[in-house]
């Protein structure tokens, strides 16, 4: 008889296939190990295994971005990051003069550092420390000689309580199914990859997760959060009935792809994509995006030994700036720290990164770093129409020190006899409440605001956006971040500067209607999301959209908010 799970869905999709436990077992593996009786050959086995295991990871990750999987291959620079890290090969030593047996004494050590991670008590790290683990075990499955297991004909459900992420990542997308996870962390690695692959997955399953065995047949929702294990066959086809409708659902978004967006009353919109990658733009263009609202540039810091050359970034930009086809790219400089350190940048650990020195405050104080950058993207503007959007400001010196840079670099590539272009935008994300309430100030001095509503959500309500525990409150609708943004919006609008967005809000269809009534003029997202926000903006007029923000804006709270939008759109 069929049993359902509940858990929370985060990629939608449906999946029906047999499920594959992720994560072997090394048990039977470790008793059959004979350690060699020298503790220096022990030692020895393991300093080659970890040269080896980063050989291999640097390979993946060459092949992960030449296939255009950047987040995959930034995830995968972070494993690699690890398996060289002194502190760990320091560690495996010291376990192995106790334990004297290398693949042991490597679980030991990775062990021992994911705990030190998990003890800070801060969901971000705790899955960090998945991280952790997935490396000890990828380096002790090297000593025991332990392959990979092989996937039959079919795709499968990977299931775990936590899933390696280098297990999602080493498989090729059309033999995962879905994705089930134990664990309820939407910031880990895991589920970062399968969504960069939209594999439906559902987490969050808890204990119940044990109910799920090895080769069970099992339909999951990814939208609903809905596992049904051992399905009956009227289970099969109900569900059969939904993926047929979802199929044509994909057909009329890729028809509606073709079509401007408009209101009904000739509002017009421009949904642009965010990208990782150059690569990222020909996925895009599928999806009916009118250019790049949100290249993450520090995609082409990460997989690096070192720092990327002005040239090494001038080709990536080129290139992204010329797929756009003549419509805009905005290239978003280095937004590193906080949840994305660089090893090779060598800055210190800090206990609150989020509030830290990360993007603009890194690229002020480090122009070695931050004038090849604009060089580049300089250089790249030739090819086609590029701007310039600069994370974290919260004051105007901010953004006269980055024109003043701007200008030194024009002035650097003249000299070096470089060709560049003189009309590239400038302008800045609003993503803190201090730029938020300053935006009547700030839009005087540049082209354009991007609202990046990821960050001004959980910096104005004081919300961990990777705390599971308080989840509940991170809401983009709360009364709170809706005023911010209708500030910024109308300062935009008063100073004649266009007005972006290119937090995940974008991407929902019900706050784009209202976005719209604020006068945005340009939404950026994930590519998939693009024909869900077109087809609710072609179906609604400006005026109605006007009425429907009156309502919700007389609102006191955001969950009030999400049931009016329901109801009235």
């Amino acid at each position: 008889m069929a049993e359902i799970v509940k858990g929370k869905g985060v990629i939608a999709g449906i999946a029906i296939g047999k499920i594959m436990l992720a994560g072997q077992n090394l048990d039977g593996y470790l008793m059959a190990y004979q350690p060699d009786g020298d503790l220096d050959a022990e030692k020895k086995k393991a300093t080659d295994a970890l040269d080896k295991v980063a050989e291999i990871l640097q390979s993946n990750i060459e092949k992960l971005q030449a296939d255009g999987g950047a987040e995959q291959a930034a995830i995968m620079e972070a494993h690699r990051m690890m398996v060289q890290d002194p502190m760990l090969a320091e560690n495996i030593n010291t376990q192995l003069d106790e334990l004297h047996n290398a693949p042991k004494a490597v679980l030991a050590a990775a062990e021992d550092q994911a705990k030190q991670f998990e003890a800070m008590d801060n969901e971000y790290f705790a899955a960090r420390a998945v991280d952790l683990r997935d490396v000890g075990k990828r380096i002790a499955k090297y000593l025991l000689g332990v392959k990979e297991p092989e996937i039959g004909d079919g795709a499968v459900i990977l299931c775990g309580q936590e899933i390696e992420p280098s297990v999602i990542a080493g498989l090729p997308s059309d033999k995962i199914a879905g994705v089930i996870l134990g664990a309820g962390s939407t910031t880990a690695h895991a589920v970062i990859i399968a969504k960069a692959r939209a594999i439906p997955t559902v987490v969050g399953v808890g204990s119940a997760i044990e109910k799920i065995a090895d080769g069970d047949a099992v339909i999951l929702d990814g939208e609903k959060g809905d596992i049904v294990i051992r399905p009956s066959d009227e289970d099969r086809a109900g569900y059969a009935e939904r993926i047929k409708k979802q199929a044509e659902l994909k057909a009329y978004y890729e028809e509606l792809a073709k079509l401007p967006t408009v209101t009904q009353d000739g509002v017009k919109v421009q949904l642009m994509a965010n990208i990782g990658s150059p690569d990222d733009v020909d996925n895009a263009n599928k999806y009916g995006a009118e250019g790049v609202g949100l290249f993450r540039s520090e995609f082409v810091f990460m997989g690096k030994q070192d720092i990327p050359t002005e040239d090494e970034q001038f080709k990536a930009y080129k290139e992204a700036v010329e797929k756009c086809n003549g419509n805009l790219c905005v290239i978003r400089t280095m937004d590193i720290g906080g949840d994305k350190p660089l090893p090779y940048l060598q800055i210190p650990p800090e206990e609150n990164p989020f509030l830290g020195f990360r993007a603009v405050r890194i690229s002020l104080k480090r122009h070695e770093l931050f004038m090849p950058q604009l060089k580049a993207i300089l250089r790249a503007g030739v090819f086609g129409k590029a701007a310039i959007m600069v994370p974290m400001v919260i004051n105007v010196a901010e953004i006269l020190a980055v024109k003043k840079l701007v200008e030194e670099a024009k002035v650097e590539l003249a000299h070096e006899g470089k060709a560049y272009s003189d009309n590239v935008q400038i302008g800045i994300m609003v993503e803190t409440p201090a730029a938020a309430v300053m935006t009547p100030v700030l839009a005087k001095y540049v082209d354009f605001f991007s609202i990046g509503t990821n960050d001004l959500v959980q910096y104005t309500l004081a919300v961990d956006r990777g705390n599971a525990n308080i989840s509940y409150l991170y809401n983009h609708f709360n009364p709170a971040v809706l005023r911010l943004i209708q500030l910024t919006i109308k300062s935009a609008r008063e100073n004649g500067i266009w007005a972006g967005m290119c937090g995940e809000m974008a991407s929902d269809p019900y706050a784009a209607v209202i976005l719209m009534a604020m006068g945005i003029n340009e939404l950026s997202m994930s590519a998939p999301s693009i024909p869900r926000v077109k087809e609710k903006l072609r179906a609604i007029t400006s005026k109605r959209a006007e009425e429907i923000l009156e309502v919700i804006m007389g609102l006191e709270d955001g969950d009030d908010v999400k049931a009016q939008l329901n109801k009235l759109i």
